[in-house]
């Protein structure tokens, strides 16, 4: 069994004009691709296949990002059906002289495990052993209601 500590993955992308709306601050859509990329790796390491995207719920901008500052994303896994993986993805801005961070997004993706047959395959179970991991756990499963 896989731990919820060993699927967490944590990403920081510095925010450059390319990647900038018409108000100077992060694209809503490449902050999504970012936390679709973290998300997959996230659910790469419980499955031990390659993941692709089913559903992603509830994706709330909370602010922007702007231009020079880091977008930080986070995301673990906190839980599995038979081929199905949930993952919680979370950003950040972050000011990259003070460390200085602030809440921006989150949501719940879904990914499916792929075997080498392009077909889904089952992933094995999630545990969460620690009381910070049923702490993530919770916390993940309430943000969806």
């Amino acid at each position: 069994m896989v731990t919820l500590s060993e699927t967490h993955i944590e990403n920081r992308y510095r925010v450059q004009p390319n990647h900038a709306n018409n108000y100077e601050s992060l694209h809503g859509g490449n902050l999504m691709k970012w936390m679709d990329e973290v998300g997959a790796m996230s659910a790469m390491r419980l499955a031990g296949e390659s993941c692709v995207t089913a559903a992603v719920t509830e994706l709330d901008f909370q602010q922007p990002v702007p231009i020079g500052e880091v977008a930080r994303i986070e995301a673990y896994v906190y839980d599995a059906g038979r081929t199905s993986v949930r993952v919680r993805i979370r950003a950040w801005r972050e000011d990259p002289r003070s460390g200085e961070s602030d809440r921006t997004t989150e949501a719940a993706f879904t990914f499916v495990a792929i075997g080498e047959d392009g077909s889904p395959t089952p992933v094995p179970d999630l545990t969460a052993e620690s009381d910070e991991e049923r702490r993530l756990r919770e916390a993940a499963r309430e943000a969806e209601d």
